[in-house]
This record gives C-alpha cells, sequence and structure tokens, in this order.
C-alpha cells in the first residue's frame, strides 16, 4: 500500500513525513520519530502504556493510525518535562514516592496522569483510581502511583476515600 504524507506537530516541533495507512502512530512515533518513550505493550490498547496526547486528550497510540493523526498536536512523555529537562510535578512525584519499578509502565502513566490532574486538579484517592483504571502496572501494587498523584495535585495527606 503506498504511503500517505502526514504534517503534525510532535512535542512543540512539526513533523512532515509519511505513513502506511495501516501504520499505527505508536509506531510511527517510534520508527520515524525515534521517540521510543511511547511504550508498545499490548498493542491492543488495554494496558495504557502507549497513552500519549493528542490535541490535548489522552488517548492509545496502539489504536489510532499515523495518518488520522495529520494536522494534530501530538505530546510524547518526552514532551512532558520542561525542554531544559526540569521534571514535571507528575515526573518529580512519581520518583518521591517510588511510583514506579521496572519503569516500562511510567511513561502512559506520566502521560496519562498529566492529562487527569489537568481537568481533575483536586481528586479524590477513588477518582486518582479510576481515571488511571485504564493504565496497568505489574510491579508497584499502585499505592506509590496514587501517592504520587496526591503529590503532583499539592496535597500529600492521608487517602481522602477508599
Amino acid at each position: 500500500m503506498p504511503e500517505r504524507p502526514i504534517r503534525l506537530s510532535v512535542n512543540g516541533s512539526d513533523v512532515c513525513a509519511s505513513a502506511e495507512p495501516r501504520m499505527t502512530l505508536a509506531d510511527f512515533l517510534r520508527e520515524r520519530c525515534r521517540l521510543t518513550g511511547t511504550h508498545l505493550g499490548c498493542e491492543h490498547g488495554a494496558c495504557g502504556a502507549c497513552t500519549i496526547l493528542v490535541d490535548g486528550d489522552a488517548v492509545r497510540s496502539c489504536l489510532l493510525f499515523a495518518v488520522q493523526a495529520d494536522g494534530m498536536e501530538v505530546t510524547t512523555v518526552e514532551g512532558i518535562a520542561s525542554p531544559d529537562g526540569e521534571l514535571s510535578p507528575v515526573q518529580s512525584a512519581l520518583r518521591d514516592c517510588h511510583g514506579l519499578q521496572c519503569g516500562f509502565c511510567t511513561p502512559g502513566f506520566v502521560v496519562s496522569l498529566t492529562a487527569f490532574l489537568r481537568d481533575n486538579p483536586s481528586p479524590t484517592d477513588n477518582q486518582i483510581r479510576e481515571g488511571l483504571s485504564g493504565n496497568f502496572c505489574r510491579c508497584t501494587g499502585y499505592q506509590g502511583i496514587v501517592a504520587a498523584a496526591r503529590r503532583a495535585a499539592g496535597h500529600d495527606g492521608a487517602l481522602t476515600a477508599r
């Protein structure tokens, strides 16, 4: 199948490239843009490791074709930190609260939490857990991730709901 030209913004930079119509956005980001922070876990949209922002919305990049992102703004985990390399509040909180272990799921959690806390600045623990229900971690048990979400939201106190 012939490739189609696409133009999109990735982490603030214009990208003009081509992609086969059936190439996923996850593969495009990894192979064409060399942004390997977007991880491929299940390739069925179940694990959340490939979560990115498309026009500000958290989406699973394994479920979107690259050609569908033509004209859109994409932010990957590499675009979450500041341009000078300073970690975002979510990234710092995950580090400080031990919300990561093997790190495979971490990029998806960083992107998902960033979007979730932008839209829900003062969530309860139940809301945090619900907001992250599409991201799977096999190592941490989620306690550090929830604590990191609380810290990034600005309240490190006790659990507000169970």
